[in-house]
């Protein structure tokens, strides 16, 4: 199995440890990647707010150079994920609009002909590498371990650009990850809202005020650790939960881990190897809680 690997930006600039665990995890469950090195960045749902045009050519530039290695895309971010599958989705969806942006490519000397699959690492967990080889490499119990999965908005919808009516386990992906690799997956009402980033700039407070909201109600439901598959959630509830704690005057300290970094503790990798240090709320008490050191 071998994929376009679409790291993103902020895999590699906010959050690295996301970045860093996923070079740890991948080699061992029998997949290649080779990374986009010149892809650009999405846009994340904000530049098409702007200009929905401009967003869809960047993004089927990134489809076309894939589809010029005849490979399937592997992101690692759900906002990543959501903007180019809604793109592609229209390009597939409208041959005259696709033609259309194809006029502006082939300046570039690239044709995209609607051929190219986008795929979040959790459904290539899933659908590619299947529930029995990731079993296989499980090597450290998470028993005992409650997990609250926190999907943010681009990894839920809109479904039919997801493919959710073709592959409807997609919705569900997440918690059947957590409860494969042996924790215990806690429900809560926030993991399908939004983590409130994209108000950051404009609202700070109310931003804050939703980080503080979800973080807390997955702790008042049991959560020892929130697992997220979007680094933009990532730099919100686990950047920004400190203050967020301290406006709405509580004290929250819950450990966000990326879902890579989850993956790798249940394979028995060192937390410092799955850049578990940089995260900025304390995973020790994760480490505790399964009987590992934090090295």
């Amino acid at each position: 199995m071998k994929y376009a690997f679409f790291p993103g930006c902020v895999s590699k600039g906010g959050c690295p440890e996301l970045y860093q665990s996923v070079m740890q995890v991948y080699p061992r469950l029998g997949i290649e990647l080779e990374e986009m090195t010149t892809a650009s960045c999405t846009g994340a749902g904000v530049l098409q707010e702007k200009d929905p045009r401009l967003g869809d050519l960047l993004n089927a530039h990134t489809l076309a150079l894939a589809e010029q290695q005849g490979l399937p895309i592997m992101t690692i971010c759900s906002t990543c994920q959501g903007v180019m599958s809604q793109a592609n989705h229209r390009l597939k969806s409208n041959p005259s609009y696709l033609a259309e942006i194809n006029q502006v490519l082939e300046k570039e000397g690239i044709t995209y002909r609607g051929t190219t699959t986008v795929k979040h690492f959790v459904w290539i967990l899933l659908e590619d590498i299947g529930e029995d080889t990731i079993l296989q490499h499980v090597k450290q119990s998470l028993t005992g371990l409650r997990a609250a999965p926190f999907y943010g908005c681009y990894l839920q919808r809109p479904s039919d650009a997801l493919g959710f009516d073709e592959i409807p386990s997609r919705a569900k992906s997440l918690e059947t990850v957590i409860d494969l690799l042996g924790a215990e997956v806690v429900d809560f009402p926030g993991k399908t809202r939004c983590c409130g980033l994209p108000l950051l700039t404009i609202n700070e407070p109310n931003s804050l005020k939703m980080v503080a909201h979800h973080t807390s109600d997955a702790k008042e439901h049991g959560a020892d650790l929130m697992v997220t598959p979007c680094p933009l959630c990532h730099l919100n509830l686990d950047g920004l939960q400190s203050k967020a704690g301290t406006q709405n005057g509580m004290k929250i300290g819950l450990p966000i881990l990326h879902l890579p970094q989850l993956l790798g503790l249940a394979m028995g990798m060192k937390p410092k190897t799955l850049g578990m240090n940089r995260n900025l709320v304390s995973t020790q008490s994760v480490m505790e809680k399964i009987g590992v050191g934090t090295t």
